[in-house]
Protein backbone atom coordinates (compact mmCIF):
# COMPACT_ATOMS: atom_id res chain seq x y z
CA UNK A 1 0.00 0.00 0.00
CA UNK A 2 1.41 3.38 -0.99
CA UNK A 3 1.13 6.50 1.12
CA UNK A 4 1.41 10.14 0.10
CA UNK A 5 3.68 12.70 1.78
CA UNK A 6 3.40 16.48 1.61
CA UNK A 7 6.02 19.07 2.52
CA UNK A 8 4.94 22.71 2.86
CA UNK A 9 7.13 25.78 3.24
CA UNK A 10 6.25 29.40 3.94
CA UNK A 11 7.32 32.38 6.02
CA UNK A 12 5.55 34.34 8.72
CA UNK A 13 5.05 38.06 8.07
CA UNK A 14 5.67 38.92 11.70
CA UNK A 15 7.80 37.71 14.65
CA UNK A 16 6.52 34.72 16.62
CA UNK A 17 5.25 36.91 19.46
CA UNK A 18 3.20 39.21 17.19
CA UNK A 19 -0.60 38.88 17.59
CA UNK A 20 -1.01 37.81 13.94
CA UNK A 21 1.56 35.04 14.38
CA UNK A 22 -0.08 33.89 17.60
CA UNK A 23 -3.39 33.74 15.70
CA UNK A 24 -1.69 31.69 12.96
CA UNK A 25 -0.46 29.14 15.50
CA UNK A 26 -3.87 28.97 17.18
CA UNK A 27 -5.57 28.32 13.85
CA UNK A 28 -2.78 25.87 12.96
CA UNK A 29 -3.52 23.88 16.11
CA UNK A 30 -7.19 23.67 15.10
CA UNK A 31 -6.17 22.52 11.61
CA UNK A 32 -3.85 19.89 13.05
CA UNK A 33 -6.55 18.58 15.41
CA UNK A 34 -8.94 18.31 12.46
CA UNK A 35 -6.28 16.43 10.46
CA UNK A 36 -5.83 13.94 13.30
CA UNK A 37 -9.59 13.48 13.70
CA UNK A 38 -9.96 12.85 9.95
CA UNK A 39 -8.27 9.48 10.39
CA UNK A 40 -6.47 10.01 7.07
CA UNK A 41 -3.29 11.70 8.28
CA UNK A 42 -1.04 8.96 9.57
CA UNK A 43 2.11 10.84 10.57
CA UNK A 44 3.39 14.36 11.20
CA UNK A 45 7.01 15.35 11.67
CA UNK A 46 8.34 18.01 14.02
CA UNK A 47 10.63 20.60 12.47
CA UNK A 48 12.38 21.23 15.80
CA UNK A 49 16.13 20.93 15.44
CA UNK A 50 16.29 20.36 11.69
CA UNK A 51 18.81 22.16 9.49
CA UNK A 52 16.82 24.39 7.19
CA UNK A 53 17.40 24.26 3.44
CA UNK A 54 18.39 27.48 1.66
CA UNK A 55 14.90 28.19 0.25
CA UNK A 56 13.48 28.18 3.79
CA UNK A 57 15.98 30.85 4.82
CA UNK A 58 15.08 33.33 2.06
CA UNK A 59 13.00 36.30 3.17
CA UNK A 60 12.42 38.27 6.32
CA UNK A 61 9.96 36.24 8.39
CA UNK A 62 10.40 33.03 10.32
CA UNK A 63 10.09 29.87 8.22
CA UNK A 64 7.09 27.62 8.73
CA UNK A 65 7.57 24.03 7.53
CA UNK A 66 5.24 21.04 7.71
CA UNK A 67 5.76 17.42 6.75
CA UNK A 68 2.90 14.94 6.98
CA UNK A 69 1.99 11.51 5.59
CA UNK A 70 -1.52 10.61 4.44
CA UNK A 71 -3.35 7.42 3.54
CA UNK A 72 -3.99 8.58 -0.01
CA UNK A 73 -3.95 11.60 -2.29
CA UNK A 74 -7.71 12.04 -2.42
CA UNK A 75 -8.06 12.31 1.36
CA UNK A 76 -5.18 14.80 1.50
CA UNK A 77 -6.81 16.88 -1.24
CA UNK A 78 -10.23 16.81 0.47
CA UNK A 79 -8.68 17.85 3.77
CA UNK A 80 -6.62 20.64 2.17
CA UNK A 81 -9.64 22.28 0.54
CA UNK A 82 -12.24 21.88 3.28
CA UNK A 83 -12.88 22.76 6.91
CA UNK A 84 -10.38 24.69 9.01
CA UNK A 85 -7.60 24.26 6.44
CA UNK A 86 -9.66 25.77 3.63
CA UNK A 87 -10.36 28.82 5.79
CA UNK A 88 -6.70 29.06 6.80
CA UNK A 89 -5.72 29.08 3.11
CA UNK A 90 -8.13 31.96 2.53
CA UNK A 91 -6.65 33.86 5.50
CA UNK A 92 -2.97 33.08 4.86
CA UNK A 93 -2.29 36.62 3.60
CA UNK A 94 -2.79 37.84 7.20
CA UNK A 95 0.00 35.61 8.47
CA UNK A 96 2.30 34.57 5.68
CA UNK A 97 4.87 36.63 3.79
CA UNK A 98 4.19 37.02 0.08
CA UNK A 99 6.99 36.26 -2.34
CA UNK A 100 8.18 38.63 -5.05
CA UNK A 101 8.98 35.78 -7.40
CA UNK A 102 7.00 32.60 -8.01
CA UNK A 103 7.25 30.40 -4.94
CA UNK A 104 6.55 26.69 -4.62
CA UNK A 105 4.70 26.39 -1.32
CA UNK A 106 4.39 22.59 -1.24
CA UNK A 107 5.41 19.37 -2.90
CA UNK A 108 3.77 15.93 -2.80
CA UNK A 109 5.16 12.46 -3.46
CA UNK A 110 4.23 8.81 -3.11
CA UNK A 111 6.06 6.47 -0.77
CA UNK A 112 5.75 2.74 -0.21
CA UNK A 113 6.98 2.95 3.37
CA UNK A 114 6.05 5.54 5.92
CA UNK A 115 9.55 5.10 7.37
CA UNK A 116 11.08 6.45 4.12
CA UNK A 117 9.60 9.90 4.77
CA UNK A 118 12.05 12.34 6.37
CA UNK A 119 12.97 16.01 6.29
CA UNK A 120 15.98 15.20 4.11
CA UNK A 121 13.72 13.41 1.64
CA UNK A 122 11.25 16.33 1.69
CA UNK A 123 14.02 18.81 0.88
CA UNK A 124 15.25 16.58 -1.98
CA UNK A 125 11.76 16.26 -3.43
CA UNK A 126 11.23 20.03 -3.21
CA UNK A 127 14.52 20.73 -4.99
CA UNK A 128 13.71 18.08 -7.58
CA UNK A 129 10.37 19.73 -8.35
CA UNK A 130 11.99 23.16 -8.68
CA UNK A 131 14.58 21.80 -11.10
CA UNK A 132 12.36 19.42 -13.11
CA UNK A 133 8.76 20.52 -12.66
CA UNK A 134 6.00 18.10 -11.75
CA UNK A 135 6.74 14.42 -12.38
CA UNK A 136 5.75 11.22 -10.55
CA UNK A 137 8.78 11.90 -8.29
CA UNK A 138 7.46 15.25 -6.99
CA UNK A 139 4.24 17.01 -7.90
CA UNK A 140 1.39 19.27 -6.78
CA UNK A 141 -2.40 19.01 -6.89
CA UNK A 142 -2.66 20.77 -10.27
CA UNK A 143 -0.20 18.32 -11.84
CA UNK A 144 -0.86 15.14 -9.87
CA UNK A 145 0.20 11.56 -10.46
CA UNK A 146 -1.18 8.34 -9.05
CA UNK A 147 1.00 5.83 -7.20
CA UNK A 148 1.84 4.13 -10.52
CA UNK A 149 3.15 7.31 -12.13
CA UNK A 150 0.10 7.99 -14.29
CA UNK A 151 -1.32 11.50 -14.60
CA UNK A 152 -4.27 12.01 -12.29
CA UNK A 153 -6.98 14.63 -12.29
CA UNK A 154 -8.24 15.28 -8.76
CA UNK A 155 -11.66 16.76 -8.14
Amino acid sequence: MAFVAIYTVGRLKHPYDHSASRQFFSVGNDVFRQAIKSGHMIDAFSSDGISLPKEANKGEGAPILTLTVWKNLESLYRFTYSGHHKQALKDRGKWMESYKEKHLSYVIWWTEKQSDVSWEEAFKRYDYYIQNGPTPTAFDFKHAFDQYGELLFIK
